[in-house]
């Protein structure tokens, strides 16, 4: 005979009577799991005063109040608004893409690996491509064999082509035509064709636009076009 013993609880069903009674201790919970986790800075956001004039919505005033890494990715929204981080909407606003930049999701530029004093450098360049059974034609873009790819160089590479081997495309910008490069924030390098560009950090670039409410927005818009239908009705009976 075989005696199976109990099934041991995982930390969600363990955790689930306390979730229903007291909905607080999910919140808890939430916000002690996300402030564990600290991103490392990146060549393109080396500090939390380039991560708030990246994001914009004029965040950039409040840098003085999270002066370091380490407080801009621990601090709480209760911490936050003792500070005098206001109004609630930019507190949301900052711990939202301070969860994306925990996931790796980042706007423009935040890939770039060579950056000198909040600027780098990208150009277009022809890789090898893999080998087929198919021998390719040249087209008016493109030599055969070749592929074109935006790269952001190290200063001074001797070997363009073999460095770029090495490198991965950037994200968020494209090859238009023969080698314009084109993106958003791109700052075409005069005498270059387009070909070079630069990408700088500047004031909310990584800005998310908020919404203009239009009749008093979703929640009150029935309400608000009803009292203009009947204050319509009412001056074209007098």
């Amino acid at each position: 005979m075989i005696l199976r013993g109990p099934r041991p609880q995982t930390l969600s069903t363990y955790l689930l009577p306390c979730l229903h009674r007291h909905p607080q201790c999910l919140r808890r919970l939430h916000q002690h799991l996300s402030a564990s986790h600290i991103p490392p800075p990146t060549p393109f956001v080396p500090d939390s005063k380039t991560f708030l004039t990246l994001i914009g919505r004029s965040l950039i005033q409040h840098a003085a109040k999270i002066p370091t890494w380490e407080s801009l990715f621990s601090l709480t929204s209760k911490q936050l608004r003792e500070l005098g981080v206001e109004p609630a909407r930019s507190r949301r606003y900052l711990l939202w893409w301070r969860d994306r930049f925990r996931k790796g999701i980042h706007g423009i530029g935040g890939d770039l690996q060579n950056v000198v004093d909040g600027v780098a450098e990208v150009r277009v360049v022809e890789i090898s491509r893999k080998r087929s059974s198919v021998s390719p034609s040249a087209t008016a873009t493109e030599s055969p064999w070749k592929k074109k790819v935006i790269v952001n160089l190290p200063p001074g590479v001797s070997s363009i082509e073999r460095a770029a081997q090495e490198l991965k495309p950037v994200v968020g910008v494209k090859v238009l035509g023969a080698h314009t490069i084109v993106g958003p924030y791109i700052e075409p390098v005069k005498g270059t064709n387009g070909s070079v560009a630069r990408i700088r950090v500047k004031e909310g670039i990584w800005e998310e636009r908020r919404g203009h409410k239009i009749d008093g927005g979703e929640r009150r818009k029935a309400e608000v076009r009803a009292k203009r239908r009947a204050e319509e009705r009412r001056n074209a009976r007098t």
